[in-house]
């Protein structure tokens, strides 16, 4: 995938996990949604699970799980230090 590609899966991906669990921002929820992209496709291959979609829908639903996982740890984290809301 070009570069293009990974941005838009990771703007749709971040800003629907975003939504659910708690943005941090634009630019924060389309790098959220790159770096989960990454982190879905390690754990659905650790755990042998495939994605019910192909191709990009496929990616996007990956991304979609490694953000919401993401969001998760960085509010979990964020919340243990005693900081303000992201």
């Amino acid at each position: 995938m070009d570069i293009l590609t990974w941005i838009i899966v990771g703007l749709v991906a971040g800003v629907l996990a975003g939504l659910i669990v708690g943005g941090v921002g634009l630019i924060g929820d389309i790098v959220v949604g790159i770096v989960g992209a990454f982190v879905g496709g390690w754990l659905f291959r650790q755990l042998g699970v495939t994605t019910p979609f192909s191709g990009l829908a496929g990616t996007i639903f990956t991304a979609f799980i490694g953000a919401l996982i993401l969001l998760v740890l960085l509010h979990a984290l964020h919340r243990r230090r005693g900081g303000r809301r992201l």
